[in-house]
């Protein structure tokens, strides 16, 4: 069983920054690509970013790149999302995932075995 717990998030003006963390319960964490996906009110769940089990590969979503970083701590069992120059449209509660099964980069929600619970971020303008 893996838990993940994020935290970090909160109230910002538009142009700050925040970084979101994510800890998780697992007993080998780096066996497990993680990504960050992120649900605005009344819409679907997408995909922010992703990093690989090694750490040595990132993906990120076009609205997001560029203004958002992906790392993760194997020693630390966690996993992060700097964020930067944050815009109103990027209000959402943020989720963190782990997947166990695919390699490489995983970009569909339905790849990911496991979830946080979320932290909200709130960009105003």
């Amino acid at each position: 069983q893996v838990q993940l717990v994020e935290s970090g998030g909160g109230l910002v003006q538009a142009g700050g920054s925040l970084r979101l963390s994510c800890a998780a319960s697992v007993r080998s964490f780096s066996n497990y690509a993680m990504g960050w996906f992120r649900q605005a009110p009344g819409k679907e769940r997408e995909f922010v970013a992703a990093i690989s089990r090694d750490g040595g590969s990132t993906g990120y979503a076009d609205s997001v790149k560029g203004r958002f970083t992906i790392s993760r701590d194997n020693a630390k069992n966690t996993l992060y999302l700097q964020m930067n120059s944050l815009k109103p449209e990027d209000t959402a509660v943020y989720y963190c995932a782990a997947d166990y099964v695919t390699s490489g980069l995983p970009r569909n929600k339905k790849d990911y075995d496991y979830w946080g619970r979320g932290t909200q971020v709130t960009v105003s303008s």
